[in-house]
């Protein structure tokens, strides 16, 4: 299958009066077309960071100082501001945000919103407009009558949906799902996993899907992608990281080890000792290297490059190498 998407070396650091903050420092992957790929990660890994970057999108004081972001054959990075606008973001790749009550204007109805951002992206009659926005509304699993709705007259779940269907109706090619289930109940968790499971088959997409819960990416995802840090830790596929044999990376097992298992009896749950290193000043070596039961000296002196084990499987450890 052909790449949709190729990230070569991004690096996105914050400028703060402290210094820079490396967020994203080094992050290379590829997606193929009609694939999920999980980011997974503790909190202030990078995963949302990188999520922004690849829109060009970064938070303020974030800045995007190296890569390459290559959507059907063009870097993004080299265009400007309103060529992303108008022939990239929501176009060729869109983000379902974290907090969707964010993303939407309280003082604008459903229908409103949603026929500004089709305007200003399509050429469209209002009829033809009003009709393509109740189509992905209905696909989302959500009646007609929410368009004339406000915001705060939805659910949580609702609100979610709404947020899919717009980060859909463009029909883009990679749909960047950043934590769509996090405030979410259990319940309304699982039919938004479902939905997007059920929208990924019908309409032949490829989804990044962001979250720290790696039973959920065992169920959505194609691919996983390990981030600790600022940096890819390790990525493979499904089998891979959760089979038998288990992932390669010592930060990787830690986590699988942290969680809750439905099928095998678990006495005590697994913990990664000691916080974090600060991404302002970060080691030198492997990031992971304080944390881990299995560092060598090599590891606390050079930082480890990302390398193919086996095939379509990449890990950043010494241990791995030998």
């Amino acid at each position: 299958m052909e790449k949709i998407l190729d990230v070569r070396n991004l690096k996105l650091h914050y400028f703060t009066t402290k210094g820079a903050v490396h967020g994203v420092d080094g992050v290379s992957f590829y997606m193929k077309a009609g694939e999920t790929l999980g980011v997974v990660g503790e909190s202030g890994c990078g995963k949302t960071t990188l999520g922004t970057a690849l829109l060009n999108m970064p938070t303020p004081p974030g800045k995007i100082v190296d890569g390459e972001i290559i959507i059907d054959g063009k870097d993004i990075l080299k265009l400007n501001e309103n060529e992303l606008r108008k022939n990239v973001r929501w176009e060729k790749i869109s983000m379902v945000f974290q907090g969707a009550m964010n993303c939407l204007t309280p003082v604008y109805t459903v229908e409103k919103q949603m026929m500004e951002t089709l305007q200003h992206h399509r050429k469209m009659k209002e009829k033809e407009a009003r009709e393509r926005i109740k189509k992905y509304v209905n696909l989302v699993g959500l009646s007609d009558d929410v368009l004339k709705r406000y915001p705060h007259e939805l659910s949580g779940g609702m609100k979610q949906r709404i947020v899919i269907a717009m980060a859909l109706f463009l029909e883009p090619r990679v749909v960047i799902c950043d934590e769509p289930t996090t405030a979410l109940d259990v319940v309304v968790q699982a039919q938004i996993i479902n939905l997007l499971k059920e929208l990924k088959e019908k309409l032949k997409l490829s989804f990044i899907f962001i979250t720290h819960d790696l039973s959920t990416e065992a169920e959505v995802s194609d691919r996983i992608m390990v981030m600790y840090a600022g940096k890819v830790a390790e990525i493979g596929t499904n089998e891979q990281i959760y089979g038998s044999q288990g992932p390669a990376h010592p930060y990787t097992r830690r986590l699988l080890a942290a969680t809750p298992r439905l099928h095998k009896k678990v006495n005590k749950l697994d913990f990664i000792p000691g916080t974090p290193p600060d991404l302002l000043n970060p080691p030198e070596g492997c990031r992971f290297h304080l944390r881990c039961d299995v560092a060598m000296d090599k590891c606390k002196k050079e930082e480890p490059p990302v390398k193919e084990i086996e095939p379509g499987h990449f890990v950043a450890c010494w241990r791995c190498f030998e």
